[in-house]
């Protein structure tokens, strides 16, 4: 994939997203979709496209804490009102107010994969009320990190977005007419006040999306992408990540016991029937 790609494409991948979206939803025998509207690039397209896909059958959830920032949820209440987006704001800061009594020495790390985790399971919960999947929202840039939290942000029943970097979701987000109010803030999980995915990793997503198209899509040798790029340092610390973090793109492995392991040679399509 270029570095821009034209509104030609983004046209055509917009439509595939929302047949991608129909498809897989309505295969299961459901016919709506749940997603959690934090008010970042991400969730914000994946609801627009959602919403094209279901209208009505689509529900956004806000789910602030007590740390959350002002801003997300206003930016939140923006998208939702430019696109008619059926909405619902839960607030999960009791939650996170027990576990901070029961956990006296946890971090900034330890705290925010709880609150990604108590999002993801008030998710699931709506979404069976709703009868309805869960979306995610994890872009490819953040899978390659292993920038997302386990039964957290990267669970989900599909992913429309996950096959693109974050440095060209900006662009798909111009063409969606996104608020640039949402285009133009730094990207941050809003886990803590302060966070920033940038500044936590060490550069920029245009940085890290040249090195990881070079490495995945390209299939350049580490020195050469070295030398087109000038930081070894950097280059050597995005590759070592995608090795390190790939335990949270694949389902628990199962040990192999019997003829029909599931996720060795258990592999009958949910597509084929019976």
């Amino acid at each position: 994939m270029t570095d821009k790609l034209k509104i030609e494409n983004w046209k055509l991948i917009e439509k595939f997203l929302i047949e991608f979206l129909k498809d897989e939803v309505y295969k299961t025998g459901l016919r709506g979709a749940v997603v959690g509207l934090s008010g970042g690039l991400d969730s914000a397209i994946v609801s627009v496209l959602a919403q094209k896909a279901f209208g009505d059958r689509f529900l956004a959830v806000m789910l602030p804490t007590h740390s959350s920032s002002a801003n997300s949820l206003k930016d939140a209440y923006e998208l939702i009102n430019k696109f008619s987006i059926r909405h619902e704001l839960i607030s999960i800061g009791e939650y996170i107010d027990v576990y901070d009594s029961k956990n006296l020495y946890s971090s900034n790390i330890s705290r925010g994969n709880f609150m990604a985790r108590m999002r993801m399971a008030t998710l699931y919960d709506i979404s069976a009320r709703e009868e309805a999947l869960v979306i995610g929202t994890s872009n490819k840039s953040e899978i390659l990190l292993g920038y997302g939290t386990i039964f957290g942000d990267l669970a989900s029943a599909i992913n429309p977005i996950g096959d693109l970097y974050k440095s060209d979701l900006f662009e798909f987000a111009k063409y969606l007419n996104i608020p640039e109010s949402i285009i133009s803030k730094p990207p941050s999980a809003d886990l803590f006040e302060g966070q920033s995915d940038e500044s936590e990793i060490g550069a920029s997503y245009y940085q890290i999306d040249k090195i990881y198209k070079l490495y995945v899509e390209e299939r350049w040798k580490i020195e050469k992408i070295i030398e087109v790029v000038g930081d070894e340092v950097l280059v050597k610390k995005l590759i070592s990540r995608i090795y390190k973090n790939q335990f949270k793109r694949t389902t628990p492995v199962i040990a192999k016991l019997t003829n029909r392991t599931f996720g060795h040679d258990f592999l009958y399509s949910r597509d084929s029937g019976l």
